[in-house]
Protein backbone atom coordinates (compact mmCIF):
# COMPACT_ATOMS: atom_id res chain seq x y z
CA UNK A 1 0.00 0.00 0.00
CA UNK A 2 2.70 2.48 0.94
CA UNK A 3 5.65 0.88 -0.79
CA UNK A 4 8.20 -0.97 1.25
CA UNK A 5 6.12 -0.92 4.47
CA UNK A 6 4.00 -3.78 3.05
CA UNK A 7 0.34 -4.73 3.77
CA UNK A 8 -1.81 -2.81 6.26
CA UNK A 9 -4.63 -4.01 8.46
CA UNK A 10 -8.29 -3.58 7.52
CA UNK A 11 -11.71 -5.08 8.32
CA UNK A 12 -13.61 -7.12 5.75
CA UNK A 13 -17.33 -8.00 5.62
CA UNK A 14 -18.41 -10.51 2.97
CA UNK A 15 -21.98 -9.14 2.73
CA UNK A 16 -23.45 -12.61 3.17
CA UNK A 17 -22.86 -13.15 6.89
CA UNK A 18 -22.41 -10.91 9.92
CA UNK A 19 -18.81 -12.03 10.40
CA UNK A 20 -16.08 -9.42 10.62
CA UNK A 21 -12.87 -10.66 9.02
CA UNK A 22 -9.49 -9.37 10.06
CA UNK A 23 -7.74 -8.65 6.79
CA UNK A 24 -4.53 -7.23 5.37
CA UNK A 25 -4.49 -5.28 2.14
CA UNK A 26 -1.82 -4.28 -0.36
CA UNK A 27 -1.53 -3.31 -4.03
CA UNK A 28 -0.98 -6.22 -6.43
CA UNK A 29 2.52 -6.43 -7.96
CA UNK A 30 1.16 -5.11 -11.27
CA UNK A 31 -0.36 -2.07 -9.47
CA UNK A 32 -3.75 -2.62 -11.10
CA UNK A 33 -5.69 -4.05 -8.18
CA UNK A 34 -6.00 -4.21 -4.41
CA UNK A 35 -5.30 -7.60 -2.85
CA UNK A 36 -7.31 -8.57 0.25
CA UNK A 37 -5.77 -11.28 2.40
CA UNK A 38 -7.84 -13.15 5.04
CA UNK A 39 -6.74 -16.01 7.24
CA UNK A 40 -8.33 -19.29 6.16
CA UNK A 41 -9.81 -17.80 2.97
CA UNK A 42 -8.64 -17.36 -0.59
CA UNK A 43 -7.21 -13.92 -1.46
CA UNK A 44 -9.48 -11.44 -3.20
CA UNK A 45 -8.41 -8.99 -5.87
CA UNK A 46 -10.38 -5.79 -6.41
CA UNK A 47 -9.38 -3.80 -9.46
CA UNK A 48 -8.54 -0.19 -8.65
CA UNK A 49 -10.62 1.15 -11.56
CA UNK A 50 -13.69 -0.60 -10.08
CA UNK A 51 -13.02 0.38 -6.50
CA UNK A 52 -15.70 2.63 -4.94
CA UNK A 53 -16.11 4.30 -1.54
CA UNK A 54 -19.49 4.64 0.17
CA UNK A 55 -19.82 8.43 0.49
CA UNK A 56 -21.99 8.37 3.62
CA UNK A 57 -19.54 6.05 5.40
CA UNK A 58 -16.25 7.56 4.26
CA UNK A 59 -14.19 10.62 5.11
CA UNK A 60 -10.55 11.70 5.38
CA UNK A 61 -9.90 9.27 8.25
CA UNK A 62 -11.91 6.21 7.22
CA UNK A 63 -12.95 4.57 3.97
CA UNK A 64 -15.65 1.96 3.48
CA UNK A 65 -14.87 0.38 0.15
CA UNK A 66 -16.81 -1.83 -2.20
CA UNK A 67 -16.30 -2.84 -5.80
CA UNK A 68 -18.33 -2.21 -8.95
CA UNK A 69 -20.02 -5.47 -9.90
CA UNK A 70 -22.89 -6.80 -12.01
CA UNK A 71 -25.88 -6.93 -9.64
CA UNK A 72 -29.63 -6.33 -9.92
CA UNK A 73 -29.41 -3.20 -7.76
CA UNK A 74 -29.81 0.25 -9.30
CA UNK A 75 -26.33 1.00 -7.94
CA UNK A 76 -24.41 -2.10 -9.14
CA UNK A 77 -22.07 -2.84 -6.21
CA UNK A 78 -20.73 -6.05 -4.69
CA UNK A 79 -22.32 -6.61 -1.24
CA UNK A 80 -18.89 -7.10 0.35
CA UNK A 81 -17.36 -4.17 2.27
CA UNK A 82 -13.78 -3.32 3.18
CA UNK A 83 -13.19 -0.83 6.01
CA UNK A 84 -9.81 0.93 5.90
CA UNK A 85 -8.72 3.10 8.84
CA UNK A 86 -4.94 3.17 8.40
CA UNK A 87 -4.17 6.91 7.91
CA UNK A 88 -1.47 6.38 5.30
CA UNK A 89 -3.59 3.92 3.32
CA UNK A 90 -6.63 6.21 3.43
CA UNK A 91 -4.58 9.20 2.27
CA UNK A 92 -2.94 7.19 -0.51
CA UNK A 93 -6.24 5.86 -1.83
CA UNK A 94 -7.88 9.29 -1.79
CA UNK A 95 -4.88 10.83 -3.54
CA UNK A 96 -4.33 8.23 -6.26
CA UNK A 97 -7.86 6.92 -7.02
CA UNK A 98 -9.87 9.80 -8.62
CA UNK A 99 -12.86 7.55 -9.33
CA UNK A 100 -13.18 6.37 -5.75
CA UNK A 101 -16.19 8.56 -4.91
CA UNK A 102 -17.99 8.04 -8.21
CA UNK A 103 -21.69 7.16 -7.95
CA UNK A 104 -22.48 4.39 -10.40
CA UNK A 105 -26.03 3.79 -11.61
CA UNK A 106 -27.32 1.05 -13.85
CA UNK A 107 -28.06 2.17 -17.42
CA UNK A 108 -31.63 3.37 -17.70
CA UNK A 109 -31.95 4.29 -14.02
CA UNK A 110 -32.65 7.97 -14.72
CA UNK A 111 -35.28 7.02 -17.27
CA UNK A 112 -36.91 4.66 -14.80
CA UNK A 113 -36.88 7.31 -12.05
CA UNK A 114 -38.32 9.86 -14.47
CA UNK A 115 -41.11 7.44 -15.41
CA UNK A 116 -41.95 6.73 -11.78
CA UNK A 117 -41.84 10.43 -10.93
CA UNK A 118 -44.02 11.28 -13.91
CA UNK A 119 -46.49 8.60 -12.89
CA UNK A 120 -46.59 9.94 -9.33
CA UNK A 121 -47.18 13.50 -10.56
CA UNK A 122 -49.90 12.28 -12.92
CA UNK A 123 -51.57 10.40 -10.06
CA UNK A 124 -51.55 13.50 -7.85
CA UNK A 125 -52.94 15.64 -10.69
CA UNK A 126 -55.64 13.03 -11.31
CA UNK A 127 -56.59 13.08 -7.62
CA UNK A 128 -56.60 16.87 -7.38
CA UNK A 129 -58.40 17.72 -10.63
CA UNK A 130 -60.55 14.67 -11.46
CA UNK A 131 -61.22 12.37 -8.51
CA UNK A 132 -61.36 15.04 -5.81
CA UNK A 133 -63.81 17.39 -7.61
CA UNK A 134 -66.12 14.46 -8.35
CA UNK A 135 -65.95 13.24 -4.77
CA UNK A 136 -66.50 16.76 -3.42
CA UNK A 137 -69.58 17.20 -5.63
CA UNK A 138 -70.99 13.87 -4.42
CA UNK A 139 -70.37 14.69 -0.74
CA UNK A 140 -71.84 18.18 -1.14
CA UNK A 141 -75.08 16.69 -2.42
CA UNK A 142 -75.30 14.05 0.34
CA UNK A 143 -73.87 15.88 3.35
CA UNK A 144 -76.56 16.45 6.04
CA UNK A 145 -77.49 20.12 6.33
CA UNK A 146 -76.80 20.22 10.07
CA UNK A 147 -73.30 18.85 9.47
CA UNK A 148 -72.72 21.45 6.77
CA UNK A 149 -73.88 24.25 9.09
CA UNK A 150 -71.56 23.08 11.90
CA UNK A 151 -68.64 22.81 9.51
CA UNK A 152 -69.40 26.23 8.06
CA UNK A 153 -69.31 27.82 11.48
CA UNK A 154 -65.85 26.34 12.10
CA UNK A 155 -64.70 27.75 8.78
CA UNK A 156 -66.20 31.14 9.66
CA UNK A 157 -64.19 31.26 12.90
CA UNK A 158 -61.07 30.68 10.84
CA UNK A 159 -62.07 33.43 8.41
CA UNK A 160 -62.65 35.90 11.25
CA UNK A 161 -59.25 35.01 12.70
CA UNK A 162 -57.56 35.61 9.33
CA UNK A 163 -59.34 38.89 8.60
CA UNK A 164 -58.75 40.25 12.10
CA UNK A 165 -54.98 39.82 11.58
CA UNK A 166 -54.98 36.85 13.97
CA UNK A 167 -56.06 39.06 16.91
CA UNK A 168 -59.36 37.27 17.33
CA UNK A 169 -61.30 40.57 17.51
CA UNK A 170 -65.05 40.45 16.88
CA UNK A 171 -65.59 41.99 13.43
CA UNK A 172 -69.38 41.75 13.29
CA UNK A 173 -71.10 45.13 12.92
CA UNK A 174 -73.96 45.54 15.39
CA UNK A 175 -75.71 48.89 14.87
CA UNK A 176 -79.40 48.11 15.44
CA UNK A 177 -80.77 50.37 12.67
CA UNK A 178 -78.17 49.07 10.21
CA UNK A 179 -79.04 45.46 11.04
CA UNK A 180 -82.73 46.23 10.60
CA UNK A 181 -82.02 47.68 7.15
CA UNK A 182 -79.95 44.63 6.24
CA UNK A 183 -82.75 42.30 7.36
CA UNK A 184 -85.24 44.34 5.31
CA UNK A 185 -83.03 43.93 2.23
CA UNK A 186 -82.76 40.18 2.77
CA UNK A 187 -86.51 39.85 3.32
CA UNK A 188 -87.23 41.83 0.13
CA UNK A 189 -84.93 39.60 -1.91
CA UNK A 190 -85.90 36.21 -0.47
CA UNK A 191 -89.60 36.83 0.11
CA UNK A 192 -91.43 33.55 0.76
CA UNK A 193 -88.88 31.50 -1.18
CA UNK A 194 -87.67 28.30 0.56
CA UNK A 195 -83.91 28.34 0.12
CA UNK A 196 -83.22 25.18 2.10
CA UNK A 197 -81.13 27.20 4.56
CA UNK A 198 -81.65 29.87 7.15
CA UNK A 199 -79.46 32.64 5.74
CA UNK A 200 -77.18 34.00 8.49
CA UNK A 201 -76.22 37.43 7.17
CA UNK A 202 -73.51 39.57 8.75
CA UNK A 203 -71.39 42.61 7.93
CA UNK A 204 -67.71 42.57 8.90
CA UNK A 205 -66.02 45.82 9.87
CA UNK A 206 -63.18 45.60 7.36
CA UNK A 207 -62.16 47.77 4.41
CA UNK A 208 -62.00 44.84 1.99
CA UNK A 209 -64.36 45.28 -1.00
CA UNK A 210 -65.70 41.77 -0.90
CA UNK A 211 -68.52 39.45 0.10
CA UNK A 212 -68.63 35.68 0.40
CA UNK A 213 -70.82 32.73 1.28
CA UNK A 214 -69.59 30.07 3.69
CA UNK A 215 -70.98 26.54 4.02
CA UNK A 216 -74.28 26.23 5.83
CA UNK A 217 -76.04 29.37 4.57
CA UNK A 218 -73.74 31.95 6.11
CA UNK A 219 -73.16 35.12 4.09
CA UNK A 220 -70.76 37.94 4.94
CA UNK A 221 -70.53 41.40 3.39
CA UNK A 222 -67.50 43.54 4.20
CA UNK A 223 -67.91 47.19 5.17
CA UNK A 224 -65.57 48.12 2.31
CA UNK A 225 -68.12 46.85 -0.22
CA UNK A 226 -70.92 48.90 1.35
CA UNK A 227 -68.66 51.95 1.36
CA UNK A 228 -67.84 51.38 -2.32
CA UNK A 229 -71.50 50.86 -3.33
CA UNK A 230 -73.34 53.88 -4.70
CA UNK A 231 -76.81 52.53 -3.95
CA UNK A 232 -78.60 49.91 -1.88
CA UNK A 233 -79.48 48.10 -5.13
CA UNK A 234 -75.78 47.39 -5.74
CA UNK A 235 -75.49 45.76 -2.32
CA UNK A 236 -78.74 43.85 -2.96
CA UNK A 237 -77.34 42.50 -6.24
CA UNK A 238 -74.19 41.26 -4.46
CA UNK A 239 -76.32 39.71 -1.72
CA UNK A 240 -78.49 37.97 -4.30
CA UNK A 241 -75.37 36.62 -5.98
CA UNK A 242 -74.06 35.16 -2.70
CA UNK A 243 -77.46 33.65 -1.91
CA UNK A 244 -77.24 32.00 -5.33
CA UNK A 245 -73.99 30.33 -4.22
CA UNK A 246 -75.72 29.17 -1.02
CA UNK A 247 -78.66 27.61 -2.87
CA UNK A 248 -76.32 25.82 -5.31
CA UNK A 249 -74.25 24.60 -2.32
CA UNK A 250 -71.16 26.05 -3.98
CA UNK A 251 -69.48 26.96 -0.65
CA UNK A 252 -69.50 23.40 0.71
CA UNK A 253 -68.58 21.93 -2.69
CA UNK A 254 -65.63 24.24 -3.24
CA UNK A 255 -64.55 24.11 0.41
CA UNK A 256 -64.52 20.31 0.32
CA UNK A 257 -62.26 20.54 -2.72
CA UNK A 258 -59.94 22.94 -0.86
CA UNK A 259 -59.90 20.72 2.22
CA UNK A 260 -59.24 17.63 0.11
CA UNK A 261 -56.44 19.36 -1.78
CA UNK A 262 -54.88 20.51 1.49
CA UNK A 263 -55.15 16.98 2.88
CA UNK A 264 -53.52 15.38 -0.16
CA UNK A 265 -50.73 17.97 -0.29
CA UNK A 266 -50.24 17.67 3.48
CA UNK A 267 -49.71 13.93 3.13
CA UNK A 268 -47.24 14.49 0.31
CA UNK A 269 -45.37 17.29 2.10
CA UNK A 270 -45.49 15.69 5.54
CA UNK A 271 -47.98 17.90 7.43
CA UNK A 272 -51.17 16.07 8.30
CA UNK A 273 -52.47 18.35 11.06
CA UNK A 274 -56.13 19.25 11.15
CA UNK A 275 -55.22 22.90 11.60
CA UNK A 276 -53.69 23.01 8.16
CA UNK A 277 -56.87 21.68 6.59
CA UNK A 278 -59.18 24.12 8.39
CA UNK A 279 -56.80 26.99 7.63
CA UNK A 280 -56.90 26.06 3.94
CA UNK A 281 -60.70 26.01 4.08
CA UNK A 282 -60.76 29.46 5.67
CA UNK A 283 -58.38 30.89 3.10
CA UNK A 284 -60.43 29.38 0.31
CA UNK A 285 -63.73 30.80 1.55
CA UNK A 286 -62.16 34.22 1.99
CA UNK A 287 -60.85 34.18 -1.58
CA UNK A 288 -64.21 32.83 -2.89
CA UNK A 289 -62.46 31.35 -5.91
CA UNK A 290 -65.43 29.68 -7.58
CA UNK A 291 -65.46 28.50 -11.17
CA UNK A 292 -66.71 30.76 -13.96
CA UNK A 293 -69.70 28.43 -14.37
CA UNK A 294 -70.64 28.79 -10.69
CA UNK A 295 -70.25 32.57 -10.85
CA UNK A 296 -72.42 32.81 -13.96
CA UNK A 297 -75.09 30.63 -12.35
CA UNK A 298 -75.02 32.77 -9.18
CA UNK A 299 -75.46 35.91 -11.30
CA UNK A 300 -78.48 34.33 -13.01
CA UNK A 301 -79.97 33.45 -9.63
CA UNK A 302 -79.43 37.03 -8.46
CA UNK A 303 -81.34 38.30 -11.52
CA UNK A 304 -84.27 36.03 -10.66
CA UNK A 305 -84.33 37.34 -7.09
CA UNK A 306 -84.10 40.95 -8.29
CA UNK A 307 -86.81 40.44 -10.90
CA UNK A 308 -89.23 38.72 -8.52
CA UNK A 309 -88.60 41.39 -5.87
CA UNK A 310 -89.01 44.23 -8.36
CA UNK A 311 -85.47 45.56 -7.84
CA UNK A 312 -83.63 47.05 -10.82
CA UNK A 313 -80.44 45.34 -11.97
CA UNK A 314 -79.20 48.53 -13.68
CA UNK A 315 -77.17 49.54 -10.57
CA UNK A 316 -75.56 46.10 -10.69
CA UNK A 317 -74.24 47.01 -14.13
CA UNK A 318 -72.69 50.20 -12.77
CA UNK A 319 -71.06 48.28 -9.96
CA UNK A 320 -69.49 45.83 -12.42
CA UNK A 321 -68.35 48.71 -14.61
CA UNK A 322 -66.30 50.08 -11.72
CA UNK A 323 -65.00 46.64 -10.75
CA UNK A 324 -63.96 45.97 -14.37
CA UNK A 325 -61.33 48.70 -14.15
CA UNK A 326 -59.62 46.73 -11.38
CA UNK A 327 -60.27 43.10 -12.33
CA UNK A 328 -60.39 42.77 -16.12
CA UNK A 329 -56.64 42.97 -16.69
CA UNK A 330 -56.39 39.19 -17.23
CA UNK A 331 -58.05 37.31 -20.10
CA UNK A 332 -61.25 35.55 -19.02
CA UNK A 333 -59.80 32.07 -19.55
CA UNK A 334 -57.13 32.84 -16.92
CA UNK A 335 -59.66 33.98 -14.32
CA UNK A 336 -62.01 32.06 -12.04
CA UNK A 337 -64.65 34.76 -12.62
CA UNK A 338 -66.30 35.92 -15.85
CA UNK A 339 -65.03 39.34 -16.93
CA UNK A 340 -66.80 42.14 -15.07
CA UNK A 341 -67.48 44.02 -18.32
CA UNK A 342 -69.46 41.05 -19.59
CA UNK A 343 -71.34 40.77 -16.32
CA UNK A 344 -72.20 44.48 -16.52
CA UNK A 345 -73.66 43.99 -19.99
CA UNK A 346 -75.72 41.02 -18.78
CA UNK A 347 -77.09 43.16 -15.94
CA UNK A 348 -78.10 45.85 -18.44
CA UNK A 349 -79.84 43.31 -20.67
CA UNK A 350 -81.77 42.04 -17.66
CA UNK A 351 -82.64 45.60 -16.57
CA UNK A 352 -84.00 46.41 -20.05
CA UNK A 353 -86.48 43.53 -19.73
CA UNK A 354 -87.68 44.56 -16.26
CA UNK A 355 -90.96 46.45 -15.91
CA UNK A 356 -92.03 47.89 -12.56
CA UNK A 357 -89.19 48.28 -10.04
CA UNK A 358 -88.88 50.07 -6.71
CA UNK A 359 -85.94 50.92 -4.42
CA UNK A 360 -84.93 48.06 -2.17
CA UNK A 361 -84.46 50.45 0.78
CA UNK A 362 -85.68 53.95 1.45
CA UNK A 363 -83.19 56.77 1.97
CA UNK A 364 -83.15 56.44 5.76
CA UNK A 365 -82.63 52.68 5.62
CA UNK A 366 -79.78 53.10 3.11
CA UNK A 367 -78.04 55.59 5.39
CA UNK A 368 -78.56 53.21 8.35
CA UNK A 369 -76.99 50.38 6.36
CA UNK A 370 -74.00 52.53 5.46
CA UNK A 371 -73.55 53.23 9.19
CA UNK A 372 -73.99 49.65 10.34
CA UNK A 373 -70.44 49.50 11.72
CA UNK A 374 -70.52 52.80 13.62
CA UNK A 375 -70.99 51.19 17.06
Amino acid sequence: MTGPEGPVEAAFFDGMTARRWAARIAPAPDGLSLVILREGAAPLSWRFDRLRALADESDATRLTLTVLAETEDEAPRDPARLVVTDPAAVAWLLRTRPGLMRRDLRAGTFRKVALWLGGAVAAVVMMLYVILPGLADYLAEHLPRETEVAFGRSVMRQVEWIVSDESGADLACTDAEGLAALDAMKARLVGERDLGYEIELRVFDHEMVNAFAAPGGQVVIFRGLIDEAESAEEVAAVLGHEIGHVVARDPIRLTLRAVGSAGILSLILGDVTGGTVIAAAGEHVLQTSYTREAETAADAFAYRLLNEAGISSEPMAGFFDRIAKMTDLLPEYLSSHPLSAGRAEAARVNAAAQTATAPVLNAAEWQALRGICKD
